[in-house]
């Protein structure tokens, strides 16, 4: 083989030799000029690059197309980069702070100095991208020297790439230029700006630069952009059904729960029926966990400081909890608990502990306060104050698998029941080069790691391995979940730990007569209540399964006549069990209708002389229509089947 030729190793394990210098654009078009029009950039080893940028070694490759997540983020950070020179072309002037691609698009924090955005800039800013984008101008990078850098930001007089820069390394710093735009950037970039036909700026908001409230509020400008003009309407067209779909939104509407400035920011209240939300859910899980031998404890809403300095999570968490709270004694001091597990830890250590104890499951509906800054709340995603359905596993080194494995039964079972069918297990491990950051020995770390990795495989999972994800004590394993618009949560987690064992000293007593260290697991297959009931709200837009619904069924008198009849109807409906409403208004009958159905009602009971005579029930479904006319005892066992079927229709 020549000294100037490089193997070239594709994703199904072809092998092809190239030419030493070759780009991922050249190996494109060796294949087609098709592929080389849809290629975006090109994953190299484990690393994207540019298509363009030459390689120069034997290498395992992949080419990127939109279809590819990488290809995606590539793309909207090239358009964060176009969005640039189009808000330095419109407002001279105008200073950068990062602009990332996101999920769903991109963003660029910007100092406009002062200047605030109308909406006739952000139509003008949408034209000037798209005048942009049809000049195909080619992104092309350059590595530059520490001094060079901050020679040409200190010219441009942009404060914020300076501070970027402070933190880069001499000899890893490169530029990006496309058009008159020139950018501090790692990369990469899509080939050149034709490949963006459609972009949206869809919205603007402030952001603390580098999320410092101490620093400068920027302009942080939102946007997104697709191959083609028919993939945006597309996409503003599942805008619009996510905004319909909105927890906070549908909370306010159905009345499930409030915010109150008064009682603080991030702290919500329940109202009467999303808390029957709230403890359906609760006792749903609760069932099923004591059906697995778990064992329910309460604890306390506050500890002493020194329990979380013990377990590490003071030192890691200390900023983003709650303060500590002085008592009238001297050095005393208690914390709101920001977690469960060393509460858990201290029942488990309440007694001798034997092998033949182990596994000992301990489990709670336990609320937790963490000090979300204010910028970051956002509904019932990102509160306070919440209530996690936590459970702590303390088993033998030789359970632990076994144990991982039940866990993720259950949480498999959950989501079945609620109707998420689409998902991924992520395992997050260590990050590879740096174990600073993690607490505990080796051995343990990769005892823990291969669990769940062997786990994983055994119950044949769809599985993501992210390095760098791991809690500070141990691997995890996330369950990222799909909902009825396609969007990404991250629900269900389950944790291995051999360190707070370790930390607080936990002991059994062996087979051999000897003490041995247990190992923990931890798992929430909700998350937090909070969280996964905003999540339950936007996937099934507040269309809840009747088991969870807190009105299941509304009787609708068509006129006073049959009022008293429709009065014995809720309280038949009642003694059966079921959560029943009546409509006593002197309205129409259709009114009746629309508003049951506006209010998501599963069930209307309407009823009329002809129904009273007969002892049966109209029925009508929510979404559905009508039912036809049915006794009452049939109508009652027919909601009671599917309450304890807990059916979900989407």
């Amino acid at each position: 083989m020549s000294a100037h030729t490089i193997q070239i190793t594709f994703p199904d394990g072809a092998v092809r030799n190239y030419p030493a210098g070759v780009t991922g654009l050249d190996i494109a078009r060796s294949i087609s000029e098709g592929l080389a029009r849809e290629v975006l950039a090109v994953k190299v080893n484990d690393e994207v690059w540019d298509a363009t940028r030459p390689i120069e070694q034997d290498a395992r490759i992949r080419l990127l197309t939109w279809q590819d997540p990488e290809g995606k983020a590539t793309f909207w950070h090239s358009s964060a980069h176009l969005m640039a020179e189009a808000l330095e072309s419109l407002f001279p002037g105008v200073k950068f702070g990062i602009g990332p691609a996101i999920e769903q698009g991109f963003y660029y924090d910007v100092d406009l100095g002062g200047q605030q955005l109308a909406e006739a800039d952000i139509r003008a800013l949408e034209r000037k991208m798209a005048e942009l984008a049809q000049r195909k101008s080619t992104y092309v990078r350059k590595p530059v020297a520490k001094a060079d850098a901050i020679a040409y930001f200190k010219q441009k007089g942009d404060p914020y790439k300076l501070e970027l820069l402070e933190d880069l390394p001499d000899g890893q710093i490169t530029f990006y230029t496309q058009g008159n735009f020139t950018d501090l950037c790692r990369g990469p970039h899509i080939p050149h700006t034709g490949f963006i036909k459609a972009v949206k700026i869809t919205n603007v908001a402030g952001a603390y630069w580098r999320g410092d409230e101490h620093k400068p509020m920027l302009t942080r400008i939102y946007g997104i952009s697709f191959p083609s003009q028919k993939e945006l309407d597309a996409y503003l067209h599942w805008l619009e059904e996510a905004k319909k779909r909105d927890h906070r939104k549908l909370g306010r509407e159905l009345e499930l729960f409030t915010f109150s400035e008064q009682v603080g920011m991030g702290l919500p209240l329940w109202l009467p029926r999303g808390t029957i939300i709230r403890e359906q859910l609760q006792a749903f899980l609760h069932d099923v966990q004591v059906a697995q031998g778990y064992q329910f404890v309460v604890t306390p809403h506050i500890a002493n400081k020194n329990l979380y300095v013990i377990s590490g999570h003071y030192e890691k968490y200390g900023e983003s909890s709650f303060q500590p709270m002085k008592t009238p004694q001297e050095g005393e001091e208690f914390m709101l608990k920001p977690m469960n597990c060393p509460h858990h830890i201290e029942i488990y250590r309440s007694a001798p502990r034997s092998y033949r104890d182990l596994p000992i499951r301990i489990a709670e509906f336990g609320t937790v306060y963490r000090y979300e800054q204010s910028g970051e709340l956002h509904g019932l995603t990102r509160v306070r104050g919440f209530t996690q359905d936590d459970a702590h596993l303390f088993c033998r080194p030789d359970q632990v698998k076994q144990e991982f494995e039940k866990v993720i039964d259950l949480v498999l079972y959950v989501l079945q029941t609620l109707h998420f069918k689409d998902f991924t297990a992520q395992i997050s491990l260590r990050d590879q080069h740096d174990h600073s950051k993690y607490i505990g020995s080796e051995e343990s770390w990769q005892q823990a790691e291969q669990a769940i990795v062997e786990a994983v495989q055994e119950k044949q999972l769809p599985a993501v391995v992210e390095y760098g994800e791991a809690a500070f004590y141990g691997p995890k394993l996330d369950f990222m979940v799909r909902d009825a618009l396609g969007r990404k949560w991250q629900l269900g987690t389950i944790q291995v730990d051999y360190n707070l064992p370790e930390r607080f000293q936990l002991e059994y007593v062996g087979a051999d007569n000897q003490k041995h260290r247990p190992v923990m697991i931890h798992r929430a297959p909700f998350g937090s209540l909070e969280r996964f009931v905003a999540l339950l709200i936007e996937h099934c837009a507040g269309n809840f399964p009747l088991w969870l619904a807190p009105v299941q069924a509304i009787v609708l008198p068509i006129t006073d006549k049959v009022m008293d009849y429709a009065r014995e109807l809720m309280t038949e409906g009642q003694r059966a069990g079921l959560r029943m409403a009546l409509d006593e208004r002197n309205e129409k009958i259709g009114k009746k209708i629309r508003d049951a159905e506006t209010q998501k009602i599963p069930y209307m009971w309407i009823v009329g002389e002809k129904e009273m005579q007969q002892h049966q029930i109209s029925l009508r479904k929510h979404m559905k229509g009508d039912q036809g006319n049915m006794g009452v005892s049939d109508v009652i066992r027919k909601l009671q089947t599917e309450i304890t079927e807990k059916q979900f229709e989407l």
